[in-house]
């Protein structure tokens, strides 16, 4: 057998391996989502989005606190985090010396790698104990938490693509530092940096732990960001591991809700991102 031959044979055998895996891990993705859609399809009325959970053995019955539960606090959470981890990244990007920058990524890198339920418990310590309650706001807190390092990467990783000769040029015409930031360079990178802000909420907006340490949850409507708060994420724990068909049933469609969301989000960023590659 020649190389040429041999090459061609090699080429085959990989390129179908590589296909048969390809094949297998979407296989595996689209019966998870079937699997999921068939189940949670048939909790998703009218009354799921708008109806409260009814005790075991009662028909009906929805999820209405803990989605606006959710959205509170993923809603507060981003107006705390994100603020926080643009203007670090910022800093981090146009004014940090390098011993700084360096322990501050170290730092940001180190977070996002910290399980989810280290954050959960750090937030009850910091403020449930303190407020001796658990509360929507320290839901809310434990999620900014985790939205800072995100955001903060996001944010200068995307300033840091942005052409040194911009922030020259503006300099060069007397603009001073602030101006050159606010008017050139963040502007130039902003689609990218809403893109990875919309990653980060969508990777939250999913998380469990954290929020069974401090949010715990309410079977009541709660718009008290101080007092235990529903949400989708510990309703869906919650009624997946009870006994009863109908709340198991719930689960399942409060688990699709989630997903949808959390699809939605990445094909807007996606949108976003393809954008800011198609225009200047």
């Amino acid at each position: 057998m020649n190389r040429r031959t041999y090459r061609k044979i090699l080429n085959n055998v990989m390129l179908t391996a590589t296909g048969l895996c390809t094949l297998f891990t979407v296989s595996i993705l689209f019966l998870i989502l079937g699997y999921l859609v068939y189940n949670g399809g048939k909790s998703l009325d009218w009354g799921f989005f708008t109806r409260l959970p009814l005790p075991p053995g009662e028909a009906g019955g929805g999820m209405a606190n803990g989605i606006v539960g959710s959205a509170e606090m993923v809603g507060l959470a981003a107006l705390i985090g994100l603020p926080i981890g643009f203007m670090g990244g910022i800093y981090l990007a146009e004014f940090s010396g390098k011993t700084m920058g360096f322990a501050i990524r170290y730092t940001a890198d180190l977070l996002n790698g910290v399980p989810s339920i280290v954050i959960g418990i750090f937030a009850w310590a910091l403020v449930v104990v303190r407020l001796h309650s658990f509360s929507g706001l320290a839901g809310a807190i434990a999620l900014a938490m985790m939205l800072i390092p995100i955001s903060l990467r996001t944010t200068e990783q995307f300033l840091s693509t942005v052409p040194n000769a911009l922030r020259e040029g503006a300099l060069a015409l007397g603009a001073p530092k602030w101006k050159v930031l606010s008017t050139v360079v963040v502007p130039a990178a902003m689609k990218g940096i809403l893109t990875g802000m919309i990653l980060g909420v969508a990777r939250v907006a999913g998380e469990t732990a954290p929020l069974l340490f401090t949010a715990l949850n309410n079977q009541f409507w709660s718009v008290n960001m101080s007092a235990p708060m529903a949400n989708l994420p510990v309703v869906i724990f919650q009624f997946a591991l009870s006994p009863y068909a109908d709340w198991q049933t719930l689960a399942w469609g409060g688990a699709l809700l989630i997903t949808v969301t959390i699809l939605l989000l990445n094909i807007l960023a996606r949108f976003l991102a393809s954008w800011s590659n198609r225009t200047p």
